[in-house]
Formats: C-alpha cells, sequence, structure tokens
C-alpha cells in the first residue's frame, strides 16, 4: 500500500510542478472505492446495507493558499486544466456551463456547504488523481467526501455527527448534479474499516462492524470493468427504477398495506397479497419489489454466513442477488452479464453480479484465492471475443477490504 501511495503522491508531485501548483507542505487525503455485498440498489428503497471499503482509491493533495480563490487539477482529466473559482461563486445546480466535467462535483461542494450555513471563505490549492474504475466502485462518491471533508478542515470546521457528511455529499449528487443517487455509497466509503464489513441500519442510522468469520481469510473480490462509459446515474435506467419503486410503494401505501417503501415487505403473507393483488395488474413494479424482499431474505443469511466464515454461501447470495437484479429489477445491461457468464464458469469463483448504478461499468466476483488468476485469464480470453469495441479499454482488479478515508502526511 505504502508503494501505491508514493506512486500516486509521484504522479501528483509532476502534475503539480508542470502546472506551477505549489503544494510543498501539504497533505494528502486518501478516499477509497467501495464493494457492496447488500442490498445493491436497496439504499433508496429503505434495506440495511452491507459493504466494504476497497483498495482502488481517489488522492487528494492540498494546501490552503491563504485566498478565497481555489486552483484544482486533475490528473485523470488533464484537458479541463486548472479549474479555478472563488469561494460562494460557483454555477448554479445542474447548470449546463459545467456540462460532464469533474469539475461539478468540487462546484457541487461549495454550493451544498454554503447553502447549509457553513462559512467557507479559504480556498486550496489541489491536484486530484485516482485509479477507481468509472463505473460500479463510486468514484464520484469518493471524490464528493474527499472534498468535503477538505473543505471543512482548512476551513476549520468540525462536524461531529459523521451522518451530516453522508447528508451533504448525496445533497451534492441530489441537489446539484442531478444524480438520485441514495446513501449507500457514501456511507460504505465514509466507514470502512480495514478487513471489516460494515452493516447500516436506516432504521436508528447505525454502523455496525463485522469481522469475517474464522475460515474466510481464503475470500478475494474481483472488479471487472466492462470498459464502457458511464454516462451518469441521472441518464441511466438507475433513475427510472427509482422512480418505479417509489411509485409503487405510494400505490401499496394507498391499498392499506401500511407501505412507506418497498423494504417495508418483509413478512412472507404480506408478500403473498401484494403478489396476488398486483402481480398480474403491474408486473413490472411488482417484479421491482419481488426482488428487493428476496434479497432482503437473503441479507440476513449472507450476514450470518459471513460472521461464519462461510465463504460459501456468502458467494451464493451474491450470485443469486446477480440473477434478482437481471431477471426483477432489470438494471443489468449486456456487457455486465458477459463477464458474470465468464466468471460463473470459472472454478473457485463462488458469485458474481453487476455492480453500481447498472447498464454499465463494472461487475463483481467473489472467489477463492486460488481462483483469482483464472478468472482474470478468462477475462482476457472471453470478454474480448463477445465485445470487441472494448477489447482494449476492460480490466479486472483484485481489491483488498481498505479504510476508507485516510490523511497522509509527510510527503507532499
Amino acid at each position: 500500500m505504502e508503494t501505491e501511495n508514493q506512486q500516486a503522491i509521484e504522479i501528483i508531485g509532476k502534475a503539480a510542478h508542470d502546472n506551477n501548483i505549489n503544494l510543498s507542505g501539504g497533505r494528502v487525503r486518501r478516499s477509497s472505492s467501495r464493494f457492496c455485498l447488500g442490498v445493491e440498489h436497496g439504499d433508496y428503497n429503505g434495506t440495511e446495507l452491507f459493504g466494504v471499503g476497497t483498495d482502488r482509491f481517489i488522492w487528494l493533495a492540498y494546501k490552503p493558499n491563504g485566498t478565497g480563490e481555489n486552483r484544482l487539477y486533475s490528473v485523470n482529466f488533464p484537458d479541463d486544466g486548472i479549474v479555478r473559482y472563488k469561494c460562494g461563486q460557483v454555477p448554479e445546480p445542474q447548470s449546463p456551463q459545467f456540462g460532464d466535467s469533474w469539475a461539478r462535483f468540487a462546484f457541487g461542494v461549495d454550493y451544498v456547504l454554503s447553502k447549509e450555513g457553513f462559512e467557507i471563505t479559504q480556498g486550496i490549492d489541489a491536484v486530484i488523481y485516482g485509479n477507481i474504475p468509472g463505473g460500479g466502485m463510486s468514484r464520484s462518491a469518493s471524490l464528493t467526501l474527499n472534498l468535503i471533508l477538505t473543505v471543512l478542515e482548512v476551513n476549520g470546521i468540525e462536524v461531529e455527527e459523521q451522518m451530516k457528511i453522508i447528508d451533504l455529499a448525496q445533497a451534492v449528487e441530489n441537489v446539484y448534479i442531478g444524480s438520485p443517487c441514495g446513501q449507500l455509497d457514501q456511507i460504505m466509503i465514509l466507514f470502512a474499516k480495514e478487513g471489516m464489513g460494515t452493516h447500516y441500519n436506516p432504521q436508528d442510522r447505525s454502523i455496525d462492524y463485522v469481522p469475517l468469520g474464522k475460515g474466510g481469510e481464503d475470500l478475494r473480490i474481483a472488479v471487472m470493468d466492462t470498459g464502457t462509459d458511464r454516462p451518469g446515474l441521472e441518464k441511466s435506467t438507475y433513475k427510472i427504477r427509482k422512480d418505479e419503486c417509489d411509485k409503487f410503494a405510494a400505490l401499496l401505501g394507498r391499498a392499506g398495506y401500511g407501505v412507506s417503501c418497498l423494504a417495508d415487505v418483509r413478512d412472507v403473507e404480506t408478500f403473498k397479497k401484494i403478489e396476488n393483488e398486483f402481480g398480474k395488474a403491474e408486473p413490472d413494479l411488482f417484479s421491482r419489489c419481488k426482488y428487493i424482499y428476496h434479497a432482503q431474505q437473503r441479507f440476513y443469511q449472507m450476514l450470518e454466513a459471513w460472521k461464519r466464515g462461510d465463504i460459501e454461501t456468502v458467494g451464493g447470495i451474491f450470485r443469486a442477488d446477480g440473477v434478482g437484479l437481471r431477471d426483477n429489477y432489470r438494471i443489468s445491461g449486456p456487457e455486465l452479464e458477459s463477464m458474470c457468464d465468464i466468471a460463473r464458469t470459472v472454478p473457485g469463483v463462488l458469485g458474481e453480479r453487476m455492480l453500481g448504478g447498472g447498464d454499465k461499468g463494472a461487475a463483481g466476483a467473489l472467489a477463492r484465492a486460488e481462483a483469482v488468476e483464472q478468472l482474470s485469464r478468462a477475462v482476457q480470453i472471453g470478454y474480448p471475443r463477445s465485445h470487441p469495441d472494448f477489447a482494449n479499454k476492460f480490466a479486472t482488479h483484485t481489491c483488498k477490504v481498505v479504510q476508507g478515508i485516510t490523511t497522509l502526511e509527510g510527503l507532499i
């Protein structure tokens, strides 16, 4: 990990030098990616959540510059040059002025913090570099959290309630950018701990850390990036699915089921009544409910298996979730399913499914250690045959479970 940090700092240092940005004596904040184990798409449906932080990162090297102006440069998007803006003076939400530029996240952080009453007056000079794939591992949430924590720090602002940080990060995407994301990504990154699973309960907004039981040391996490361009949640099927789920929950509420979100459909008797009433009348909406219902039933089985170190069961549930996401929630895509089909043929792969918002991006697999190399080879051979247009863009990553947010000293 230290070698990876140092390599990232060297890349940042060169970019700072080439762009005349003085970061000498500054700090580096590193934010992770995330891997959701359950319930995918459950956050906006009110379910409990479980996941881990993974070792694909965004590094943000920064230094207060003593002015009210921010100067930010992204190594990953050099064509945008140095992004400059004064504190409190950014484009209006969802403005066509910033288009799809990464800078909209920086603008959004400034906008949301100011609207929430935080006094943001101290500008920064910063260089950002990341190696998180562009779909399925929450690159946008990682960047947003990193920026929020950095801006608050340099302005001397402490937020004791960490869930407030989650709310702020979601507002950047929901309000400013127009992306209808829930809070799964932000929670799984901000609270991630090395070697631990993070269990979130929305009923009381509590966090519980769950160690992987003895015998689970053989588990490996693989992410299979399809190489496809991800346009953003606001332009994908994600928004459609969220609207469908909200619509069906409201319909069930009016029908007297006492439901405010789909997670409220928990017992088999209620589920069967809903199936009898709406299974044929509203087949698509019921299908979304069917995925959430069964995913919730599997969720608690998966948690117990994780605690026992029973990685076969964890993988099997991960696979079953993938089938539900494909067939009932219909949020997957052809490239994602090709990755899953390939992974399913490899001995030692315990489970596989799409990741993230859906349509495009990345798929994930849970595998035994000895299967990782064979999985990578299988993807290298099989995926270009199915999708030659992405033959030079796809990748396979093997990930470790890591701390979500880390501040690195003395590297700049």
